[in-house]
């Protein structure tokens, strides 16, 4: 009976050590360096994008500064292409992703995600005239996408054979390559879209469908428990105080609709 207790005290010990150990940068950690790290898209406007002064604008990179502001820290914004998003958060390089990311299963097993902060729904567009009505009429276009998102994983599962999907590296260069003609079909999100023809009054693009409504959550790393339940009370009082409208209104050009929780 000795023998039986000492073990299950033993166990329970190393139990609670493996719980409590902390192997990642904590909320205490942040607010004890007086910095945090947020990375947000390299070029994707409008959520982030190089503005005239050679600094990043946008939705996402003012949801950054309300982050710091409120923790009373520094901020390091961190530019990342969609491929790296996750990386950054599992290797340390950010502490939070604010990168018009969606969340799905699959990038749930690498990451925890916040509740939705921002709206966005992805679709393909293209030229009015093109009779595209469903992802099945996809065949024989020349399709634009940028890899690493979840545009691709949805289109590269359920494109019928004879599209020919062609990846760029970054939303800039998926955007050029239909404003160029290099492709026919460009898919991407909503604001991308609204973006491409405010800045080109004589576009031919149009909605041809929506391919899967997916608001934008924030990145954090698994394990940072704290920072994660603090993450989600700021979009809870940024939501009910107004702040994220006043953002949606600015960048988007519309009010902040209702978005999940998680």
């Amino acid at each position: 009976m000795t023998k039986i207790k000492f073990w299950f005290k033993a166990g329970a010990v190393a139990l609670l050590s493996l719980i409590t150990a902390p192997a990642y940068a904590d909320l205490s950690e942040i607010l004890a360096s007086g910095k945090v790290k947020i990375a947000v898209g390299e070029n994707f406007a409008p959520f982030s994008s190089l503005g005239d002064e050679g600094e990043h604008v946008g939705f996402d990179v003012d949801v950054a500064k309300l982050i710091a502001k409120d923790l009373g820290v520094e901020l390091e914004l961190i530019p990342v292409t969609s491929k790296q998003r996750i990386p950054y958060l599992e290797t340390d390089k950010a502490d939070l992703v604010i990168a018009s990311m969606g969340a799905n299963p699959g990038r749930a097993k690498s990451i925890w995600f916040s509740s939705a902060y921002a709206p966005f729904f992805s679709g393909a567009f293209a030229a009015e005239g093109l009779k595209i009505d469903s992802i099945s009429d996809l065949a024989g276009y020349k399709v634009g996408l940028t890899a690493g998102t979840l545009e691709d994983l949805e289109l590269t599962e359920n494109a019928p054979n004879g599209t020919e999907i062609i990846r760029f590296g970054d939303n800039a260069a998926t955007r050029s390559a239909f404003l160029s003609g290099q492709i026919d079909v460009i898919v991407t999100g909503n604001t991308v879209a609204a973006q491409m023809a405010a800045d080109n009054s004589s576009l031919d693009i149009s909605t041809k469908f929506i391919m899967k409504d997916s608001p934008c959550f924030i990145g954090v790393k698994k394990g940072n428990l704290d920072l994660l339940l603090w993450t989600n009370v700021f979009i809870l009082h940024k939501t009910l105080g107004g702040d994220l409208n006043t953002l949606s209104e600015k960048w988007f050009g519309q009010p902040l609709p209702p978005l999940p929780t998680m």
